[in-house]
């Protein structure tokens, strides 16, 4: 993994965007950490949009009407979740310059949230950055079980029914191998992110009916039934 300092005030909106267009992003030591270094990963985490992994769980989960989903609904509280420290996870990467660079490019149309919400409270979600075709999917939490996973086939759905080709996770973790996270080397991931970067795609916010959003998975998956 490749790592480039950064200045104190060297980062906007817009070398932002730039910098995810060239495969690099920001990331900090810790969230009391005020500076941010650029990552550029030898082997990139994405999930390819033909194999997601929705497990027989899974799917009765996202049918069963338990969770609501909403989008872009309320960002500041998604990060914030995200932020929060967690079973096995006492802190993050995301400081102080982390929330406020992604609020500016979610108030500029280029960052998305996927909220879980069961009974009026959140319990889920993720949040990541739009471009041409390409969303970089950042943080993702869960309060209740599956929560998060939920956020995740929502959002390929939509990625899907907005003709999205690239879903990045910048790393693999176990649990997104269990999803259908794979690792590709930087210059496989090169090519894909030039074509999504330059691609056009349209970010679906209205609700999807949970039954079609699997259907819209299922119809589009390469992997064996």
């Amino acid at each position: 993994m490749t790592r480039h300092s950064d200045s104190e005030n060297a980062i906007t909106p817009e070398v932002l965007l730039r910098a995810y267009a060239c495969g690099i992003f920001p990331m900090s030591e810790s969230a009391d950490d005020p500076g941010l270094y650029w990552v550029e990963p030898q082997r990139r985490g994405i999930i390819p949009l033909d194999g997601l992994i929705v497990s027989s769980r899974l799917a009765r989960t996202v049918k069963s009407g338990r969770f609501t989903i909403r989008m872009d609904h309320d960002f500041p509280a998604v990060i914030d979740a995200c932020a929060a420290p967690a079973e096995g996870r006492d802190s993050t990467w995301i400081n102080g310059r982390i929330r406020d660079l992604y609020g500016q490019l979610f108030a500029i149309g280029h960052c998305h949230s996927v909220e879980v919400y069961r009974e009026d409270r959140l319990v889920g979600g993720l949040y990541g950055v739009r471009l041409g075709a390409a969303f970089f999917g950042e943080s993702m939490f869960h309060r209740e079980s599956d929560a998060s996973k939920v956020a995740l086939v929502h959002l390929v759905a939509r990625m899907l029914a907005g003709g999205f080709t690239l879903l990045d996770t910048q790393f693999v973790t176990e649990h997104l191998k269990t999803l259908g996270a794979v690792e590709v080397p930087r210059k496989s991931y090169q090519t894909m992110l030039e074509r999504a970067v330059s691609g056009g795609a349209r970010w679906v916010p209205e609700p999807l009916d949970p039954r079609e959003a699997l259907a819209l998975i299922a119809s589009r998956s390469s992997l064996p039934a």
